[in-house]
């Protein structure tokens, strides 16, 4: 028998009713949300941990009493040294279109998240609605998509043709959106009958407990966004100017370091005669093409995840080597591309100008190489229906909660200084910049994870800043590969 009660309650809802339907997916009549126990896809022998697996069982259209049921893939992993009194922590992915499951096994076998996940408190991982291992999910096979937008406009018009065929099958597209993931959480926390919830989002993830904090905060006891994108905040117009920006940052890093720059002078420069050559017409390199889209994905790809290679890898592209250009557009298939569109089409785009998003690129060739792609996101939401559009989703978030907002230097989709501007309406919140960091500081950051680990310990106090590194410390490159 389980120790917490929390999870036996949660493994005996299966006596709850958790379909009256008669099949998943087919109309029925409106059902209270329940959990259905089943076996882990994954293998998390690796981690010794604890973990149980299931889901959630929710309408799809919340008050509409003919709403198909869906389910919300959910992984519970239990805590090493459980604390009592600390609350579970739910997960919140990023994306959106992302997946906590899919690489939850992994994750939890690897050291650094093993610093302050499931230490001493129990973690929830969801896969949102629409995505991941939940059904149904509004995956998109033969498409490409990224953060910057499609590559092509076949793919922008097969992510409409797919989308489309969603809705033809009954899918109710309005309903795949922050504001849903946020009641997806509260119906999750009301039948593992939980008093409390701490939060965890990472990069969009951070948009969903936003929504949480906004319209379902019942119960939340603390909240820490890794890598913040607020609701207020613009995807595409100022867009490719912050993807520009992240780069700009890391070649003046590199230009300080006497290494990095003797290997790789005036990176800046040269970087914009090969944009502007993008710009002017695909290239052929090796018997491949590429295309400006192709390199204004892989910029933002990198200057996200992979800074410390950046000016290594700008040399080789510089020198005609297209390889981190091939091996970026091999790799592009990592989202369920209809789940992103639903969530844009609803949260970010009814609120930005297409013509705006090529403001401000005229003078920087690298922000133009991603002004199409993201236009083409505005061509996909003007062609599919979300349902109706409240302003409310770009509000500012006014929140008494106590909030850790951690943020990375260099980020080109969630700038530090979006969280600053953002962090005024969260009463009591805490900043930190993390010099250096990029895109997931607490993947990179040992001493973020230690203020994430001691903040849902005692959210009330101030988290220790000195294992920070100095606003002046270099940036350390790789140089060989």
């Amino acid at each position: 028998m389980s120790p917490r009660p929390w999870i036996a309650a949660a493994l005996g809802a299966l006596a709850l009713s958790v379909l009256g339907t008669t099949a998943l997916g087919t109309p029925a009549h409106a059902s209270p949300a329940a959990f259905q126990p089943k076996a882990c896809a994954g293998d998390y022998k690796a981690s010794g941990l604890k973990v149980e697996c299931g889901d959630l069982i929710v309408d799809e259209t919340r008050g509409d009493p003919k709403s198909r049921r869906i389910r919300v893939a959910i992984a519970i992993v239990h805590a090493a040294q459980p604390k009592t009194g600390l609350p579970p922590v739910i997960y919140l992915h990023g994306g959106p279109g992302g997946s906590a499951l899919d690489g939850l096994p992994r994750m939890l076998a690897s050291p650094a998240p093993r610093e302050f996940v499931a230490v001493d408190q129990d973690w929830i991982f969801m896969d949102q609605r629409g995505g991941g291992q939940s059904s149904p999910k509004l995956d998109c096979p033969g498409t490409h998509l990224t953060d910057v937008g499609p590559p092509t406009e076949a793919d922008a018009q097969g992510i409409v043709a797919c989308l489309k065929a969603f809705q033809a099958k009954g899918v109710n597209l309005s309903r795949y959106n922050a504001v849903e993931v946020a009641a997806d959480v509260q119906d999750l926390r009301k039948v593992l009958k939980l008093k409390r919830i701490d939060l965890f989002g990472g990069s969009y993830g951070t948009r969903i407990e936003a929504a949480i904090q906004t319209h379902a905060p019942q119960g939340v006891r603390a909240v820490v966004q890794d890598s913040p994108w607020p609701p207020e905040a613009d995807w595409t117009v100022g867009g490719p100017a912050m993807v520009s920006s992240s780069i700009d940052i890391v070649m003046k890093k590199c230009a300080v370091v006497a290494d990095c720059a003797r290997r790789y002078p005036d990176l800046k420069a040269k970087l914009a005669v090969v944009a502007d050559r993008f710009l002017a017409g695909p290239q052929t390199v090796g018997g491949k093409t590429y295309t400006a889209d192709d390199l204004g994905g892989y910029l933002m790809d990198a200057s996200y995840f992979t800074a410390g290679v950046l000016p290594r890898d700008l040399w080789k592209i510089i020198q005609g080597d297209l390889s981190p250009v091939q091996e970026f557009v091999e790799n592009r298939d990592y989202y369920s591309e209809g789940q992103f569109m639903t969530h844009l089409c609803k949260e970010e785009i009814p609120f930005e100008d297409r013509a705006a998003v090529a403001s401000g690129t005229e003078n920087d060739p690298v922000a133009r190489l991603m002004v199409v792609s993201m236009q083409r996101i505005h061509d996909v939401c003007k062609a599919i229906d979300v349902g109706p559009i409240s302003k409310v989703e770009q509000a500012p978030v006014k929140t008494a909660i106590p909030t850790l907002f951690l943020a990375a230097e260099i980020d080109p989709g969630c700038p530090p200084e979006l969280t600053k501007a953002a962090a005024k309406g969260y009463q009591g919140s805490q900043v930190v910049i993390v010099t250096n960091a990029t895109h997931g500081v607490s993947r990179s950051s040992p001493c973020a994870r230690k203020m994430i680990r001691s903040f849902f310990q005692d959210p009330t106090k101030p988290v220790d800043r000195g294992c920070l590194p100095a606003a002046d410390t270099p940036m350390s490159f790789t140089y060989a590969g």
